[in-house]
C-alpha cells in the first residue's frame, strides 16, 4: 500500500511538472521505476500504460485554458505514435542488460539538453504566429516517439524545446499541443508493448497508482502554464532529471565504485544544477526588466508625439 501511495505522489509531482512544462512525466516516472528494479521494457510499458489517461486528462484540461493549437497536434501526433510504436518493439526485444544502460544514458541526455536549453538559451519569441510546416513536425514526431518509447520518456524533452526553439508558437500553447497529441502516443506505445512483452509485464496496480496522481495534477498543471517560467521550471525540471539518472548510470557502469565517488559525483551535479537555477532565474529576472523598459520607453514616445499631433491639428 505504502508503495502505491508513493507512485501517486510521484505521478501528481511528475503531472504537476509535465503539464506545466510539457515534458517530464514518463522521464521522473521511469527513472523511479528503474529504481526499484523493474525490467526497462515492463517499466515504460507501465508508465505509458498510466499515460494514456494522464495525458487524455492534460489534454481536457489544456483545451480548457486555450493552451492547444490542433493544426499542430494534428501534424505531430501521427508520426509520433509511428515512432512510439517502433520504440516499444526494439525495447521489447532487447536483453535487460543491455536496456538498462541504454535507457539510462537516453534519460540522462535528455536532462542534460533540457538542463542546458532552458538555463543558457531560454525561449525564443520573435517568430509567433509563423506556421509550423510538416516537414520539421514530422520529423520531430518520429524520433521525439521512438526515444519516448526506448527511453521510458522523451516525447516531451525531444518535441517541447524544438518547437519552443522554433519562436513560431507561444509558450503555452507549445505545452499544451505537446501534452495533448501526446496521448497519441501513448496509446501505439502501450499497443507495441503489450504485442512484445504481453500483459505479465505490465504491473497494472502501479499504472493506476500513477494514473491517479496525474489525473489529479493535470488541471492545476494546465493553469500553472500560464503563471510559471518556462525558463526556471525547464532548468529545474532537467536538473532532476539528470540526477535522478546519474544513480541509474553508475550503479551499471560503475557498479563496484566506492560510495565517495558516488556521493562526490551526486555533489557536483547538485552544485551545477544549483548554479544553473540562480543562472535561470536571473536571466528571466533580466527579460522582466527589459521588457518593462522597453514599454516605458513605448509609453514616453507616446506621450511626448501626443502635443506634437494636437498642435498639428489646431
Amino acid at each position: 500500500m505504502t508503495t502505491l501511495v508513493l507512485l501517486a505522489l510521484v505521478g501528481l509531482g511528475a503531472q504537476l511538472v509535465d503539464g506545466s512544462l510539457g515534458m517530464g512525466y514518463g522521464v521522473t516516472s521511469t527513472t523511479m521505476l528503474l529504481a526499484v528494479g523493474i525490467h526497462p521494457a515492463a517499466a515504460s510499458a507501465t508508465v505509458h500504460l498510466a499515460q494514456i489517461g494522464t495525458t487524455m486528462a492534460s489534454g481536457i484540461a489544456h483545451r480548457r485554458f486555450g493552451n492547444v493549437d490542433w493544426t499542430v497536434v494534428r501534424r505531430i501526433a501521427v508520426p509520433g505514435a509511428v515512432g512510439a510504436f517502433l520504440g516499444a518493439t526494439v525495447l521489447s526485444h532487447l536483453p535487460v542488460a543491455v536496456a538498462r544502460p541504454v535507457m539510462a544514458v537516453l534519460l540522462l541526455a535528455l536532462g542534460v539538453y533540457v538542463l542546458a536549453r532552458f538555463s543558457l538559451v531560454g525561449v525564443r519569441t520573435d517568430r509567433l504566429g509563423t506556421p509550423l510546416r510538416r516537414r520539421f513536425l514530422t520529423p520531430l514526431g518520429l524520433v521525439a516517439g521512438f526515444i519516448d518509447a526506448t527511453g521510458g520518456g522523451g516525447w516531451g524533452p525531444v518535441g517541447t524545446p524544438a518547437i519552443l526553439a522554433s519562436g513560431r508558437l507561444e509558450p503555452r500553447k507549445v505545452v499544451g499541443s505537446v501534452g495533448t497529441s501526446e496521448f497519441f502516443v501513448a496509446v501505439a506505445a502501450s499497443a507495441g508493448f503489450l504485442i512484445g512483452i504481453g500483459t505479465a509485464g505490465v504491473n497494472v496496480a502501479w499504472a493506476l497508482a500513477l494514473l491517479a496522481g496525474g489525473v489529479v495534477a493535470a488541471p492545476f498543471a494546465a493553469w500553472l502554464v500560464r503563471l510559471v517560467p518556462p525558463r526556471v521550471l525547464g532548468t529545474a525540471a532537467g536538473g532532476l532529471i539528470v540526477l535522478t539518472n546519474i544513480r541509474s548510470l553508475l550503479d551499471v557502469l560503475a557498479p563496484s565504485a566506492g560510495g565517495t565517488i558516488h556521493v562526490l559525483v551526486y555533489a557536483g551535479v547538485v552544485v551545477l544544477w544549483a548554479g544553473a537555477i540562480v543562472s535561470a532565474v536571473r536571466r528571466h529576472l533580466g527579460e522582466q526588466a527589459a521588457d518593462r523598459a522597453d514599454h516605458a520607453e513605448g509609453t514616453n514616445h507616446r506621450s511626448e508625439a501626443l502635443p506634437q499631433i494636437v498642435a498639428s491639428e489646431r
